[in-house]
């Protein structure tokens, strides 16, 4: 088999694209990079359509090279990546309701994120007002005695995001989840076709409201890349900053959350008073809880004062003080361990074959990590560790994220002490040719992924977008298979995929 690079250079190569090495390669490249991909060469990171054209980032874990395929001139149809590989079904399903292409040979030909509610198809492909001819949606049918159904969803109770749960189950055990996802639609990708670049990182900064930095952050990378533009030392540092301040925030209030879902609420409670603490001091520092809009191509838009400085200080103290008894008490609660140890468990060939992410991988031996694999800037100049588990089960997804806020703690503290002065912003060009950039960002959940292809005048042809929540959706699938049904919320809530982020 050969290299990524390699097949790169087999293909014809897409000059203006950065970082990484993109081509166009022909329908035998395609097929064979399929094989490639069942056999574990490499992993699938995107997949990803326009209207005559689709595109396939690819990462070779054995040298950590990424590279970027695309098969062009397509007439309504492309061979199926997923009739080779399972991780893609969903990514040519997604393909088929916004760009209207078709994948020959695919195992699953339902729609996803189109529900029969949008009025045209294929909105960002050649759009038609054609209807589909039924909007029931077939789940796959189960056979066996004594097996039921329960539908979950999509309105859930409290404050929850939209997703559909069909469950079949003998008894308390479940034998099947099937999920249906796509009902927080937003048609990001198509508001961000002609967006200029304010308005273009405001949306993609609401992909996923959890992840706003990171998606900030990914964008702007993949704009920089691609105008091949110098940020000031000071906002590269300033972004990392408000990353770990991002990750820390939500790994303290998923593991809360995680134990609520086992009837811990003392957790719950203490460690959501930690998250507040650190909203309101990203507020004090950055002028906003979530720290939304802070991060825009060529740099950040607020600096950090001395006296916010000292604030961040004090808090990473306290966290320190308060989360290690947390940790303590967790470890300590043998109902709780009861709950968590053994539940729901991801196989670590399984999350290789999806490239799972972030702590569902991390859970399942896969090590894989944007910031220490690609060493983007200025995590190059950091020390850090990256925490991992092979038991897969949902007590080792808590401490794996419990292993993660006590790394960014301590990143916090370093980005602190190295902050260097200079200026926070550099002016974007404002003519240019038409270019490409990519780029690949560590949110709290895992890797993020854009895409995107900019004009002569610096608006956006075409961004493409993908959450981690993407390959971690299916494997609660997997992990639910032999648990009882009373399991779902804690095996739910150890992944925390976004439903926004997926669902676009």
């Amino acid at each position: 088999m050969p290299s990524l690079t390699d097949l790169i250079l087999q293909g014809s190569p897409v000059e203006r694209h950065r970082p990484w090495p993109c081509a166009v390669i022909d329908q035998a490249g395609w097929i064979s990079t399929a094989t490639a991909l069942a056999d574990g060469h490499w992993i699938l990171l995107g997949l990803w359509g326009e209207a005559n054209a689709v595109h396939m980032a690819l990462l070779e874990e054995s040298s950590s090279n990424i590279g970027i395929v695309r098969l062009e001139h397509i007439e309504g149809s492309y061979p199926s990546i997923a009739h080779y590989h399972p991780p893609a079904l969903r990514l040519e399903r997604a393909i088929r309701d916004l760009v209207g292409l078709e994948a020959l040979g695919i195992p699953d030909q339902r729609p996803w994120l189109d529900h029969g509610r949008w009025g045209l198809r294929s909105p960002l492909g050649h759009r038609s007002d054609a209807q589909p001819e039924s909007t029931v949606y077939e789940f796959l049918p189960t056979e066996g005695q004594g097996l039921h159904q329960i539908p979950v969803g999509p309105v859930h109770a409290g404050i929850i995001e939209p997703g559909h749960f069909r469950f079949t189950a003998s008894g308390e055990t479940v034998v099947r989840l099937e999920e249906r996802l796509g009902y927080a639609h937003k048609g990001i990708e198509a508001l961000l076709v002609g967006a200029d670049l304010d308005r273009a990182v405001c949306i993609v900064g609401r992909t996923s409201g959890d992840s706003t930095v990171a998606y900030a952050f990914a964008f702007s990378r993949a704009v920089e890349s691609a105008l091949e533009l110098e940020v000031p030392p000071r906002a590269i540092w300033l972004r990392a900053l408000m990353a770990e301040l991002e990750r820390l925030a939500n790994h303290l209030g998923d593991i809360g959350a995680i134990c609520n879902d086992a009837a811990f609420a003392l957790m719950h409670a203490h460690c959501g008073v930690l998250r507040e603490r650190v909203l309101r001091a990203a507020d004090t520092a950055f002028g906003h809880r979530m720290m939304r809009d802070k991060i825009i191509p060529g740099g950040v838009t607020t600096d950090l004062s001395d006296a916010a400085a000292l604030i961040l200080r004090a808090l990473i103290t306290e966290i320190r003080q308060r989360f290690m008894p947390l940790v303590e008490l967790y470890d300590n609660t043998a109902s709780l361990q009861d709950r968590t140890v053994a539940t729901g468990v991801l196989k670590p060939a399984l999350a290789r074959q999806y490239g799972a992410g972030g702590y569902v991988g991390r859970a399942s031996g896969r090590s894989f990590d944007a910031r220490r694999i690609l060493s983007y800037p200025p995590y190059d100049r950091l020390r850090f560790e990256v925490p991992v588990l092979s038991e897969g089960d949902v007590n080792a997804r808590i401490w794996i994220r419990i292993r993660e806020v006590e790394q960014s703690l301590s990143l916090v503290e370093q980005i602190l002490e190295q902050l260097p002065n200079g200026p926070v912003r550099t002016a974007i060009p404002e003519n240019h040719e038409p270019r490409e950039g990519s780029a690949l960002v560590e949110g709290f959940r895992g890797d993020i992924l854009i895409w995107l292809r900019l004009t002569c005048d610096g608006s956006i042809d075409r961004c493409h977008l993908r959450d981690p929540s993407w390959f971690q959706w299916p494997l609660l699938e997997a992990v639910i298979e032999g648990n009882i049904v009373a399991d779902f919320p804690l095996c739910n809530k150890s992944f925390n995929c976004s439903y926004s982020g997926h669902d676009l």
